[in-house]
Formats: structure tokens, sequence, C-alpha cells
């Protein structure tokens, strides 16, 4: 029997190979691998950079960040005083401003806001002619006050009257008015050649006790903003911080002591500010009459509003606009968590506890709109007690009305026949019933515009609050830059539209035309300015398509993409290294 022999190893190498690919094929292969990744970087590349890709207009990154650090506006407040004194001679008249003046310099000590004394421009001087024959001209008036722009506001005028019979010179400033009145004993008129007068004392003293809650204001502010940095060191070139202090007792020539804000007068401004709501070009005041029962049901409000509320918003002309709307609300029940009145029967009234008040508006059942419009929305409420639970008054203060921060007011009118039983109430309210209400709405709202409580003169309140308001605006404006730019620097992949970057130009524009104006005394033109760039700032910083990209992390993009180019990008990967390795190891053969 033949029997065939062999090794293993000849049986392994009989196994046939593949034939080897046609160079054509390889070709091939490596053409279709060199079009796709062709197509990719060519077409695919650019295609995904232009549509994914973010623009970022560019933004004067430096001239932000140095408005909110302080560095290209220190505000200042120079306020015009004009001196009239028609008894006086031209010299004498001269002389008296001028030692008024020193002794101003010698009370402030926060110059930011400082005082600056002028002659009248409109003044004939009957004895001028002793000394020089002529009225002073203009340019001669602006010498002796140190000199003035044009357009300058006058904060205050001093009228000096010369009185017989007088102990001593005094001053007096009318609620509505901005004349200071200061009779005056003729021979306390200083000599020419005298550094100092009583008198002169009298009128600075009276001046910066005036303007001593102003300064403390403005100085409150750019303590407490953080647009201006590192508080101490931007307030070094301004002198010291003022506190509010009566200057009475400096009439006799004393001199008042050191002005710091201390911590008592720095809580009672913070509490005022808390109190105001946000400055705004409009507010809408709603005036609503709230009953439990179905009396009164008509009230003589629109007469009442004409007459005892309308003068005071008109006087807001040139800060702010208002309109007002009344509304009348029948069965009005107290809000649930408030607790039912108590009758005190040793004062015969019915009481509400002081911890009640903040619940007393039934926000639920009552028609109180939060905002109507774009300004923000001022709530006063005129409640009317049923007959028999009246009258209504807050238990610890016996109080019948009160103030909600930011929101409005609340006073419960109480039928004025409280020594008649059983009390009634009338089915209509007259303008004469309404007239304490609306005064009491009058005082309220003095307060939630942030108006100070000195000087005692409603127009010197009003310009002290436009100057408060423009320094407001303007560190707001500016910290709402300094943010921005913070904003920009942090996230380097957040778009920025050109629309920001024209927002933030016009922003700094209207910026620097607040600081200019308020640096010229046009208290009223810094103050639109100052409020224009408020609303770019926030225009620019809430910018929807800014927003939007602040809340799209990286994280999340890769989480996009990974499901989409992970597919395509293996086998182009894959057919690459393949090409490559084959192409290096036909290579290292040749070789």
């Amino acid at each position: 029997m033949e029997t065939t022999t062999g090794t293993p190893s000849n049986t392994i190498g009989s196994t046939k190979k593949p034939p080897p690919e046609p160079r054509e094929n390889v070709r091939l292969r490596g053409l279709v691998v060199l079009s796709f990744w062709a197509v990719v970087i060519v077409l695919g590349l650019p295609m995904w950079w232009y549509t994914t890709s973010i623009h970022r207009a560019r933004l004067p990154l430096q001239e932000m960040f140095d408005w909110a650090d302080g560095k290209t506006c220190k505000p200042t407040f120079p306020l015009r005083i004009t001196i009239e004194a028609p008894s006086l001679t031209l010299t004498e008249a001269q002389h008296l401003v001028r030692t008024t003046q020193h002794a101003l310099d010698d009370l402030n000590e926060f110059s930011a806001h400082h005082l600056r004394l002028r002659l009248g421009s409109s003044l004939g001087y009957p004895n001028a002619s002793l000394v020089s024959g002529d009225t002073p001209s203009f340019d001669q008036r602006q010498t002796i006050s140190g000199g003035y722009g044009r357009g300058e506001e006058t904060a205050l005028t001093v009228h000096l009257e010369p009185k017989e019979g007088l102990v001593a010179a005094a001053a007096d400033l009318q609620p509505y008015s901005t004349t200071l009145n200061v009779p005056y004993v003729p021979s306390q008129v200083p000599s020419v050649s005298s550094s100092s007068s009583a008198l002169a004392d009298v009128i600075a003293n009276k001046l910066q006790d005036i303007f001593a809650e102003e300064q403390a204001t403005i100085a409150y502010i750019l303590t407490s903003t953080h647009a201006l940095g590192n508080t101490q060191q931007n307030l070094a070139g301004l002198g010291q911080v003022p506190q509010i202090q009566s200057a009475s007792s400096g009439f006799r020539g004393q001199r008042s002591g050191p002005r710091t804000l201390n911590p008592d007068l720095a809580s009672r401004l913070a509490r005022r500010m808390t109190r105001s709501l946000k400055y705004a070009a409009t507010y809408h005041i709603t005036i609503s009459l709230f009953t439990p029962t179905a009396s009164p049901s008509s009230w003589e409000i629109e007469s009442a509003v004409n007459e005892y509320l309308q003068p005071l918003l008109d006087s807001f002309s040139g800060i702010s606009d208002f309109t007002v709307d009344t509304q009348v609300q029948h069965y009005a029940s107290f809000s649930p968590s408030v607790q039912q009145p108590e009758y005190d029967s040793d004062f015969g009234v019915w009481t509400l506890r002081k911890e009640d008040l903040s619940g007393f508006i039934n926000a639920a059942e009552w028609p109180l709109s939060p905002s109507i419009g774009a300004g923000p929305t001022l709530n006063f409420v005129l409640y009317v007690p049923q007959s028999s639970m009246a009258p209504l008054v807050v238990k610890e203060s016996r109080a019948s009305s009160w103030l909600i921060p930011q929101w409005g007011g609340v006073v419960i009118l109480n039928p004025s026949n409280a020594d008649v039983q059983p009390l009634t109430v009338s089915d209509s309210l007259t303008k004469d019933e309404i007239r304490p209400a609306l005064l009491t709405f009058s005082h309220q709202l003095l307060s939630l515009l942030g108006t100070p409580q000195s000087p005692p003169s409603l127009p010197l309140q009003l310009q002290t609050l436009t100057r408060v308001q423009a320094a407001s605006l303007l560190l707001s404006a500016s910290s709402t830059m300094g943010s921005l730019a913070r904003l920009t620097v942090a996230l380097p992949s957040i778009a920025i539209p050109e629309t920001v970057a024209n927002v933030v130009n016009r922003t700094l524009s209207h910026l620097h035309d607040a600081c200019t104006s308020l640096r010229d005394g046009q208290f009223h033109l810094a103050l639109e300015h100052a409020r224009i760039a408020e609303s770019y700032a926030e225009k620019g910083f809430f910018e929807k398509s800014m927003v939007g990209q602040v809340y799209f992390p990286d994280e999340h993009k890769v989480a996009v993409y990974l499901p989409l180019l992970g597919p395509i990008a293996v086998p182009l990967v894959s057919g690459a290294l393949k090409e490559i390795k084959r192409l290096w190891s036909s290579r290292t053969r040749r070789d």
C-alpha cells in the first residue's frame, strides 16, 4: 500500500492567496478617499466656518473700562448763586461777593459740589457812579464770580435788602420760591479793606445749610456706586464728604467742623434710596377708590386731581412726565392674610395692627395692575371703610395713611361726622372730602420719587432732585458699560452684533455730553443726556442675541456636533489612515 508522506508546512503553504489588487483599483480607491477629503476641506470646512462663525463687532473696551472706573469723568456740580444787592455800590457789592465766596470755600470740604457766587446781570446800581459810573458789564460780572459757561442755570438768588432796626442780619427762604431774602443792617456792610464780614458769614452759613442734604446725597451716590471703582481713590481729589449739619450755629461767625458721611446719615440716605423708585422719563399714577360696600358710588376725582395734584405734577415737567388713571372697586374685602380690625374701646376707634399693613392690599382680588406701558406705575389707594367699622386707624400710631416703598401709598378715608352716631358713608365723595387724601398722596409721591426733605422750598427740592438723578443715571450707565466690557472679555465666544457697537458708541457720546453739561452747570440738559445714555446702555447690555449666547457654552456645541460628525468622520479618517499606510509600505519596498 502506497503511503503519501509530507510535512505540515507544505500543506499550509499550498493555501492559495488572493490575487494581488490591480494597480488601477488601488489608484481609484486612493482618488475616492482624496476626493472625499477634498470636498470636506474645500467646501465643507469653509461652509461650516461661515455658517457657524460668531460675529464680534469691535467695541471701545478701554474707553468703557475707563468710564466704569471713573477715569473719564469726575462728576462736578457747580451751583450758580446770584447776588442781588441794589442798595450797594458796585465796589461794595463786588467786595461782598468776594468775601462771601471765601467764607463758602472755607465751609465747603466737598469740592465736587460747590457754590459759585456772582452779581445779578440785570441789576442797576444807582450808586455805581461813585465808583465807576456804569453798571458792570457781563464780562466784568463773570470775572467777579469766577466765570460761567453760557446756559448755566441759576440755583438760587440771594436778595439783599437794608432794613433799619434789626439787631443782626437774617435769612428767609419761602416754601415756593428760589429767592433767599436777606434783610440786613446797613452798618453790617463790609468795608473794602476788611477781609471778613458778619453779613458774609450769615449768607455763607445759610447757603451751606440749604444745600447740605444735597451735598450728602451726591456724596452717598458717589461712594455707593461701583461705577467709580475704588471710592477712596476716586474721591481723593474731591475733598471730604459732607454731613448734613445745621449751620445756624455759625451765624455768629463760627465755622462748622469737619464733615464726614457718618453711618447714621448713610443709613438714612440708604433708606430713602430704597423707598424711592428708579428714575423713569414717564410714570403712570393710578388712584383707586376701594370700599367693602356699595357706597360711595361716585367721587369728584377729576376736578380734585386738577386742583390739588396736577400743579405738583406740572412742576415735575422738567424731570418726568405723568399720566393719571382712576378706578372704583366696590365690595373690596381685606386680604386673607390681614387680621380683622379690632375695636379699641378706650379711644372709640377700630385699629389695624402695624404688621398687617404690608398685607393690607388684596392683590388677588383688587384690580391693581403692576405696570401700565413702559414706565413704572404708582398706586395710590383710597380706602373707605364701612360705617360699622369706622373710624379705622393704625393701632400703634393712630395714623390713617402709610407709604409702601417703591409701590405707592394708602389712605383710609374715615367719615367726617365721626362724632355723630350711627356713622354713615355718603353715596358720593365731593372734591373737598377728597382733598386731604390727595394732599397726602402728594407727599407720598414726593417720597417715592426721591425728593429730598430740605431745603424747604419745593423748586429748590426739584433742582436737587434733577442733579441727584443726573448723577445716578450717569454712574449707572457708566457701570453698565463696564459690565458689558467685562462680559465681552470673559466670553470670547459670545456674539456682538453691530447694533450693540452702535448703541455703545451712542451711550459713550451721551455720557460725555452729560458730564460736560454737569461741569457747565446745565443740569436739566445733563439729566436728559444721562437718561438717554442709561436707556442705550440697558438696551446694549440686554441685547437678545447676546443673552442667548451666554447660556450656550462649548459643552453644548460638542453635544450637538458629535452625533452628526462622528459617523461621517470615522470612515473618512480610517480610509485616510489606510491609504497613508499603503503609500508608506510601497515606498519602503521600493527603497
